[in-house]
């Protein structure tokens, strides 16, 4: 009888660390995916962004080379601006890459904040680089309309969206879980 406890009490344990291996798994994998998230959802931003000034710029462009004139550079800048969340996002991803590289334990504990953080990363910054580029692609069409004036308001306009993916990602560094001092 105590033979056949001691059994059962082994297969328990196994199937006990069975599990907690897959807990570990699948939270390890949740915390992971954080950094997929951080980035792609920010570079989507970035290319809807990009492609919707982009379009405006080339049909502005079009409209001054029909008028006989010279195509603005200053299109350029417009519709580049909202790269940067892209940026923004790999900075965060990158510190949550070493704290998984590093303390992988630490990164396992706080695997929801992880996934939490990469996400809110990842969503500020894709709404940020989206909306610059609406503001961009408007601003681009009223460039052309009022053949240049106004281009130091829109500089402005977009740098306050800007500040709205900077803001994220400095708010996010800060929410990620630090590493212990090696000692």
């Amino acid at each position: 009888m105590t033979s056949d406890l001691a059994v059962r009490s082994m297969v328990a344990f196994v199937d006990m660390s069975g599990l907690l291996a897959a807990t570990d798994t699948f939270w390890r994998f949740m915390g992971q995916m954080s950094d997929v998230l951080t980035l792609g959802l920010a570079a989507l931003g970035s290319a809807i962004g990009i492609g919707m000034a982009g379009q405006a710029a080339a049909g502005a462009w079009a409209k001054e080379a029909k008028a006989g004139r010279n195509p603005s550079f200053t299109y350029i800048i417009l519709l580049s601006m909202p790269i940067s969340q892209t940026l923004y996002a790999m900075i965060v991803m990158n510190k949550m890459q070493q704290v998984f590289a590093e303390a992988p334990e630490i990164a396992i504990a706080n695997a929801g904040a992880m996934f939490g953080i990469g996400f809110a990363t990842g969503a500020g910054e894709m709404l940020s680089a989206w909306m610059q580029g609406m503001i961009g692609a408007a601003g681009i069409r009223g460039l052309s309309e009022s053949q240049g004036k106004g281009f130091g308001f829109l500089i402005i306009a977009m740098g306050v969206v800007e500040t709205v993916g900077i803001f994220t990602m400095v708010f996010m560094l800060g929410m990620i879980p630090g590493i212990p001092a090696a000692g």
